[in-house]
């Protein structure tokens, strides 16, 4: 079982993980703003960016929106119900998509 320190300890090296990932983002951003075409790559890593930032986009709700700390609770809430969550079994294809 979790203590409330070594939760909060899990979650901020989670999020700094997360943030150090993402630091690459704006200058990927300001090249179409200066209007020069994304590679391929340049697409896939921008999708990838999007992806971690709407893994953490609950965490940022708490700090950007007005009152947003008191929200806090129902935070902890979702959090511990995604980690007790069973992980699925990946689909098998077959059946009526194979033809």
């Amino acid at each position: 079982m979790l203590t409330p320190l070594k939760f909060v300890a899990r979650e901020r090296r989670y999020l700094l993980s997360e943030m150090a990932q993402v630091r690459g983002l704006m200058p990927l951003l300001m090249k179409r703003r200066n209007h020069l075409p994304w590679t391929l790559a340049e697409r896939a890593e921008l999708r990838g960016h999007l992806r971690r930032l709407s893994v953490i986009s609950p965490y940022l709700m708490c700090f950007v929106m007005p009152g947003g700390f008191a929200l806090l609770p129902a935070l902890a809430w979702w959090l511990d119900r995604r980690r007790q969550r069973p992980a699925l079994a990946p689909i098998e294809r077959g059946g009526a998509e194979a033809s």
